[in-house]
């Protein structure tokens, strides 16, 4: 059930009716009617400007328009009141009854309330994380890879049929140089004085364990041999080591991908050479030279030939270069593999989701989808800001493992995966995020996930008091509440609000934004305890009244009805709601 779009429904129903009624030209768009909570309470429940965007296609004054309207509305069986207000707003009040309705809609769904088919099985792939397999997760990580996978799960509930998809950078310098450091690891393992790694190398303490594990598979085989004999295999080795360590951290976090796609795998099946082969077939290739990067000295360029890749034409700052003056492939051509493999899997819409340092990448990654698509899949990019790591308010570095946290897995182990998944979702995407450690389990109403959990247990907690009250019959037969009996306009609001989820969770899915949902669990747990408080100071608001049976049971059920979205709300981030704070 959404409320809100049959209110939506009802004005559409309106509007046609002054349309045949000759009061509206024919023709008007009605598909951008919507309803929106007004910012003062005061205006009603739901407000509409529609009357606004109708006016110029017309050729009418909004406030005309916007009073026609409130007359073909006052009187529907759901409208209690209809106001008109400058410049050509609609106020509507519904009666208590519209809102009584939404408990035994949101008790029925589950913790499928707000799930609706917007995208009707469309195909998406959602890639997020995609860290390079040369090291643990750090903490910078962490905020894209809770994004994309709530990002994901939002779509699944709107109706796309979603693919979660790492792409593994396992090709290139990047590990051939992991490779070389494991390899003297390796020999460290086996007793060599290996000295200071490197310059260069990836000196960090996590090779050690993947060294020994490769001493102890294959014993000295690869002591004194020439770097051509060892370089694949440990390669490999190496790649797959610290692949699963990221799979297991992301595990403890509750991220979960469908697929691990393989750069080296694109290159090894064909994939790469098919899409360079459809820009060919396109004629979007050619040999040319490329004019000297913005901000270099003209006297240190030379220019060369190189096989590019006509950006230019689908909006990009530049044409691409292909490969390397070594021969090797650059990394936009592994981007092109890597997409174009997406493309063949059938995928209708495409987001990849990554950290801010990557801003110069979009144009021409929007510009190599466009191309292979021949502009039939959109490709979205989603940066995520850096993370502020901070504990008591002082910056923590994250630049080596010095201190207690740096890896993402330190962070989830400190504080919990839920906690940090929620938390890296209460800020926009682009936006910079503080996250201090002490500030984030600390169990106050300045804690945004303390707020919202405290509130699904405080739930719980009245249904602990009931049956503590010898009240447990009242919590075991909800379904005979009398929902009539819930009048009192902070009861309507906490309904109203509990009714949000369906268009929040649309929202949220339209504008890749699921900040929206962390948003929205606040405003209604901030409900929940405002009604909590009233209750406290107004014997006639607690939600338990011996004296009242069948108003506490009608109470109860409104509660359940709001914690039943909280879990909702929670699920779809991640997050798991608790029974009880301790």
């Amino acid at each position: 059930m959404n409320p809100f779009a049959l209110i939506e429904t009802e004005i559409r129903s309106a509007l046609d009716q002054l349309v045949a009624d000759g009061r509206l030209p024919a023709g008007l768009d009605l598909a951008k009617v919507a309803v929106e909570l007004p910012k003062d309470p005061a205006h009603g429940d739901v407000a509409c400007s529609i009357a606004l965007m109708l006016a110029k296609p017309a050729r009418m004054k909004p406030l005309d328009i916007a009073q026609a309207l409130a007359e073909r509305l006052e009187g529907r069986a759901d409208f209690q009141d209809v106001a008109v207000a400058p410049p050509g707003f609609v106020n509507m009040r519904m009666r208590p009854t519209f809102w009584q309705a939404v408990i035994p809609a949101i008790r029925a769904a589950g913790n499928d309330f707000g799930r609706i088919d917007l995208g009707q099985g469309r195909k998406v792939n959602v890639e997020y994380c995609s860290a390079n397999p040369t090291g643990p997760l750090h903490v910078g990580h962490a905020r894209g890879t809770v994004f994309g996978d709530a990002l994901a799960s939002i779509l699944e509930r709107v109706g796309y049929g979603v693919t979660r998809e790492y792409y593994v950078n396992d090709a290139g310098a990047q590990v051939e140089t992991l490779a070389r450091s494991l390899h003297l690891r390796y020999r460290e393992a086996l007793g060599e004085d290996i000295g200071e790694m490197p310059e260069g190398f990836y000196p960090g303490q996590y090779l050690v364990r993947t060294a020994e594990a490769l001493a102890a598979r294959d014993g000295d085989r690869w002591l004194g041999k020439p770097e051509e004999e060892w370089l694949d295999p440990l390669k490999r080795f190496a790649v797959e080591a610290q692949l699963q360590v990221i799979k297991d951290d992301l595990a403890a976090l509750g991220v979960h991908h469908d697929l691990f796609l393989s750069e080296r795998s694109l290159i090894e099946d064909g994939t790469m050479d098919a899409a360079l082969a459809r820009l060919e077939e396109l004629g979007l290739l050619y040999v040319g030279e490329l004019p000297p990067p913005k901000g270099k000295p003209s006297e240190d360029w030379e220019p060369r030939p190189q096989l590019l890749f006509r950006a230019t034409a689908f909006g990009d700052d530049v044409d691409r270069p292909l490969k390397r003056s070594n021969g090797a492939w650059t990394y936009f051509a592994a981007d092109l593999g890597c997409h174009f493999s997406k493309l063949q899997r059938g995928h209708q819409w495409l987001i990849d989701v990554l950290g801010a340092d990557h801003g110069g990448y979009v144009k021409r990654l929007k510009a190599a989808v466009k191309a292979l698509s021949q502009d039939q899949v959109q490709l979205e990019v989603r940066l995520c800001q850096l993370v502020s790591l901070m504990d008591e308010g002082k910056p923590l570095k994250m630049s080596k493992r010095a201190g207690r946290i740096v890896t993402m897995r330190d962070v989830v182990d400190e504080v919990g995966k839920d906690v940090m998944r929620f938390m890296l979702l209460t800020r926009k995407n682009d936006a910079p995020l503080d996250f201090d450690l002490s500030k984030v389990v600390e169990q106050s109403r300045d804690n945004p996930v303390f707020y919202v959990q405290y509130a699904h247990a405080r739930v719980r907690s009245v249904f602990r008091q009931a049956e503590q009250r010898g009240l447990g019959e009242l919590t075991q037969d909800l379904d005979r509440a009398d929902l009539a009996l819930l009048t009192h306009q902070a009861e309507l609001d906490l309904l109203k609000r509990a009714a949000l989820l369906p268009r929040v969770l649309e929202g949220a899915a339209v504008h890749a934004e699921p900040h929206r949902i962390a948003f929205w669990l606040m405003e209604l747990a901030a409900e929940l305890h405002g009604l909590w408080t009233k209750g406290s100071e107004d014997e006639t608001l607690r939600f338990l009244v011996e004296a009242e049976p069948e108003r506490s049971r009608a109470r109860l059920a409104m509660l359940e009805a709001a914690r039943t979205a909280i879990a909702a709300g929670l699920d779809i981030l991640g997050v798991t709601p608790v029974d009880e704070l301790r």
